[in-house]
């Protein structure tokens, strides 16, 4: 790696954490078997990717599901926060997670169609920007440059599993604010609430949701942005209101009524998808916007997200 980016990461991040993820990125890209939290990792299975996808041809499936990841849906949450400050009230979060941009850009292009035009007061991204776990980010930072340019407000964002660390600069270049256990405080006149986000837990384990609740007020309303659903006790007992995520892509290819067969995520499986709550946190698990694997859905639309903060009653 060139030593500006490096030193241009370890500046942003800091040394400890810069290195240590460029070396697990380096130590474990890709491998199948092992790591994370989950023992096997289909998305580095590359041949079976090619595999799903002829044997979805020769079924006459692949066009209907490839159809199937351009109808975008749009879904509204309602989200009441006990102690939501009164300026805060009908705050609005677009929550867009699992791109990966660069598989199947006329599905980007529908997603642009989509939030182009939305009212809210901030985007927050929660990971996964490309197709693969290794290689090049080049062709989907070029994706999500282009989305963001219909993106309006200010754009929060954090890293997945398929994302390396090296994408950080390129991100920030298109105005997305990315944090990596860390926080930011979110105004209004004289009212704040808190947004934060970790670095992925599902395959780098490179969380540290300790870290990025340091500066946060126990008394202060917070929002935790993280790749997968996987991390929701730390986060509850970390005293966050909301959690946002992706990662589980509802499952993607879902039996009729929306059954996931595999949700890859060591979660409770009603986390899977939606709205859920966990003692006192609540959290929303995106199905994601784009696809894995194989570019085609069913039973599980692709979906964005627009989460209304309201006092609790």
């Amino acid at each position: 790696m060139e030593n500006g980016v490096l030193e241009q990461l370890e500046q942003r991040l800091g040394r400890v954490h810069a290195r240590q993820r460029l070396g697990i990125e380096a130590d474990n890209e890709p491998r199948v078997f092992g790591t994370g939290l989950n023992f096997f990792h289909p998305e580095n299975w590359y041949s079976f990717h090619s595999l799903l996808r002829y044997a979805l041809r020769l079924t006459g499936l692949y066009r209907r599901g490839w159809r199937n990841t351009l109808n975008i849906q749009l879904r509204h949450n309602r989200v009441e926060i006990p102690g939501l400050p009164p300026a805060f009230e009908g705050f609005t979060l677009l929550h867009l997670s699992d791109l990966h941009a660069d598989m199947n850009p006329p599905a980007m292009q529908a997603l642009g169609d989509v939030v182009a035009g939305l009212e809210y007061d901030l985007c927050v991204l929660t990971g996964d920007y490309r197709a693969q776990t290794y290689g090049s980010g080049d062709a989907a930072l070029k994706e999500i440059g282009a989305l963001c340019s219909r993106l309006s407000g200010p754009i929060y964002g954090i890293l997945g599993n398929h994302d390396s660390i090296r994408m950080l600069p390129g991100m920030e270049d298109l105005g997305v604010r990315m944090l990596l256990n860390e926080q930011v405080e979110i105004r209004r006149g004289e009212a704040a609430i808190h947004l934060a986000g970790i670095d992925d837990a599902h395959y780098y384990r490179v969380d540290n949701v300790e870290k990025a609740a340091l500066d946060i007020d126990p008394d202060a309303v917070s929002i935790l942005l993280s790749h997968t659903p996987e991390i929701y006790r730390q986060a509850t007992h970390a005293g966050f209101d909301l959690m946002l995520c992706g990662h589980t892509h509802g499952g993607q290819i879902c039996l009729p009524g929306g059954i996931p067969i595999t949700l890859d995520s060591n979660c409770p499986r009603y986390m899977g998808a939606g709205a859920w709550r966990y003692r006192q946190m609540q959290g929303y698990t995106s199905v994601g916007a784009g696809t894995c694997i194989v570019e085609v859905r069913f039973n599980c639309l692709p979906e964005v997200t627009l989460h209304h903060l309201h006092a609790a009653q």
